[in-house]
């Protein structure tokens, strides 16, 4: 592990939704952890309109240098997130669930790797030696999920979405307008900074199994987030979207032209035509959108 310096002072963005359970424990966990290595903090706690006693346990909470917001109604994972790193004081924010899965005592590791990073994430990686709980449908959609980052950034995406994460505010803040408001933040912000050339190392850790029930909908977040890669795959590497289509579009066209030539009594040379055009239109706007993208970044 390398040698924590007194230089990284941390904001510590806490986001809660119904963490009755398990929030004492978290933050008193980490106020104890960050004090007992002289790391300077502040703690932010955004009670994100829990319906629970979450917020009454904040409000009675003996916790050294926490803040506490409470939102009246729940505006979700991201919009929490947000509104911890606009009242943040230091350079550094550092992000973890309530729910207990995610370990505490790894977040001194974690800041130990500032000085050579620009973002360090918890990565669960079963295949590490850590103790990672998870269901089989969350693994198959975050591994989808992961390859595709993946393949759009050009970089071997440990974990896409952990919670667990230390980055710069400064950076934040430059990806500001990407953030969404609810579960997508992590994945944007880990999407942006490989597209950036950002430094993000990943550190193993282990994810344990979450104190009382997930807000997670897999199906529709699983959508959510192919949607989200696809615009910031558009936003940032428009070829990587646009070839891959022009060349179906094209095998397509083949496969038509050969198929009716081989299979049927004459050859369906409108619909090849057809599939050719779009092919040909689809190379052409990726490469005007490439244009416009490498445009707005030397500008």
């Amino acid at each position: 592990m390398n040698k924590i310096s007194n230089q990284h002072s941390i904001s510590v963005i806490i986001p809660i939704y119904n963490e009755a359970n398990s929030v004492e424990a978290t933050l008193t966990s980490l106020s104890s952890v960050l004090n007992a290595h002289g790391i300077e903090h502040e703690i932010i706690a955004i009670n994100d309109g829990s319906l629970d006693r979450s917020g009454d346990i904040l409000n009675n909470l003996k916790v050294p240098q926490l803040k506490i917001a409470h939102n009246l109604i729940n505006h979700g994972y991201g919009a929490s997130l947000k509104t911890g790193i606009k009242i943040a004081k230091y350079p550094w924010i550092l992000i973890a669930d309530a729910d207990g899965t995610y370990p505490i005592d790894r977040i001194p590791d974690m800041i130990s790797y500032l000085d050579d990073y620009d973002m360090v994430v918890g990565s669960r990686e079963k295949n590490a030696g850590q103790q990672v709980h998870d269901t089989l449908t969350r693994k198959i959609g975050r591994g989808i999920i992961r390859k595709l980052a993946s393949y759009v950034t050009d970089y071997n995406i440990k974990d896409i979405n952990s919670g667990l994460r230390i980055f710069k505010k400064a950076h934040a803040e430059k990806f500001w307008h990407l953030f969404p408001e609810r579960f997508s933040f992590t994945s944007t912000i880990t999407m942006a900074s490989h597209n950036c050339g950002h430094r993000v190392k990943y550190l193993p850790i282990d994810y344990y199994k979450r104190a009382g029930n997930s807000s997670i909908k897999p199906a529709k977040d699983f959508i959510g987030f192919l949607s989200l890669i696809s615009r910031l795959a558009i936003y940032y590497r428009p070829l990587k979207v646009f070839v891959p289509l022009s060349i179906g579009l094209f095998i397509l066209s083949l496969m038509v032209l050969f198929g009716s030539w081989l299979f049927l009594p004459h050859i369906l040379d409108s619909t090849f035509a057809i599939f050719i055009i779009a092919s040909l239109q689809t190379l052409f706007f990726g490469l005007i959108a490439e244009m416009i993208v490498k445009r707005f970044y030397n500008d």
